[in-house]
């Protein structure tokens, strides 16, 4: 198996390079990558890589996720996360090759306290999101053998995220408020990549098991709620905070120029029963993250 990876440096794509170099050969890129493209922006050199490189599978962990500056670049954002992806799904198409492609819960209205289904309508609050669905939709419609695993509230210990940045602020200030009212599951990149790999092994020997699936850790919490587990961690380690009240707010009283949804739950039965696999709680993979970033900066205190 040859696979392709897009994205490499990204949450996701950093760990999609570990977890799916047992399964075969691995040509991972990026943007900067120069003997092939992987700039999604290049839509010709993009085309090319997958007609020279004539993979198995493409693994397209790249896309555009600057949720807000999405609503004042709105060509870029449909450029990279539905036309780029267009393309990969009619090249994918061309070569028989399998696309497995990541998409959130921002395609949803946000409304309710159900967990969506893979059945149920989409309707995007913002502009990301409505990328995100064409770049699904371009993929139903052109290339019939694919995974596409819709996520929320991704994080990793590589790169920024929200945890890290609660652990800053904790170490800075007295008081923080955090918004009380939107619902999701904090969902581990590591736990992401591995179930790609073992959902993209069973699929290539179970065709039938090609369509779309939601992916995130189990349980639900507010991003106030993540935050109070993240000092809550911190404190039981040893970090010396200065934090002491967690102010919890709502949505309307923190606005952003792309509207966020209240409800991201997800509901990812179907993944678990089509492939075997039971999704761990958002605090255990949390814990474990929290763990390895907590380390390095109990040591500096």
């Amino acid at each position: 198996m040859h696979i392709l990876l897009l994205g490499k440096n990204g949450q996701v794509g950093w760990e999609l390079q570990h977890a799916l170099a047992p399964l075969g050969r691995l040509t991972a890129l990026d943007r900067a990558s120069t003997d092939f493209c992987g700039d999604l922006s290049k839509l010709d050199g993009l085309a090319r890589t997958v007609r020279a490189l004539k993979p198995t599978v493409i693994v397209n962990a790249a896309a555009y996720t600057a949720v807000d500056q999405a609503e004042r670049e709105s060509e870029q954002a449909q450029l990279i996360n539905a036309k780029a992806v267009a393309v990969l799904a009619r090249e994918a198409e061309a070569i028989g090759a399998w696309l497995v492609h990541y998409s959130t819960d921002y395609v949803f209205s946000g409304e309710g306290t159900i967990a969506w289904r893979e059945t149920d309508a989409t309707a995007p609050l913002n502009g990301y999101g409505a990328s995100k669905l064409a770049g699904e939709q371009a993929i139903m419609q052109h290339c019939s053998r694919h995974l596409v695993f819709r996520t929320s509230w991704v994080y990793a210990t590589r790169g920024s995220n929200f945890a890290k940045t609660m652990l800053r602020l904790g170490l800075e200030r007295e008081a923080l408020s955090v918004v009380a009212d939107q619902i999701g599951a904090p969902t581990n990149a590591a736990l992401i990549a591995d179930v790609t790999a073992h959902a993209l092994r069973r699929a290539m020997t179970q065709p039938a098991l090609t369509g779309l699936y939601h992916l995130a850790a189990a349980g639900e919490t507010s991003w106030h709620g993540y935050a109070a587990f993240v000092f809550e961690q911190a404190r039981h380690a040893g970090l010396p905070l200065v934090l002491q009240t967690l102010h919890p707010i709502a949505t309307q009283a923190w606005p952003t120029p792309a509207t966020r949804p209240l409800n991201s739950r997800l509901n990812c039965r179907k993944l678990e029963t089509a492939f075997g696999i039971t999704l761990p709680h958002w605090q255990q993979g949390l814990t474990h993250t929290l763990n390895e970033i907590l380390e390095p900066l109990i040591e500096q205190a």
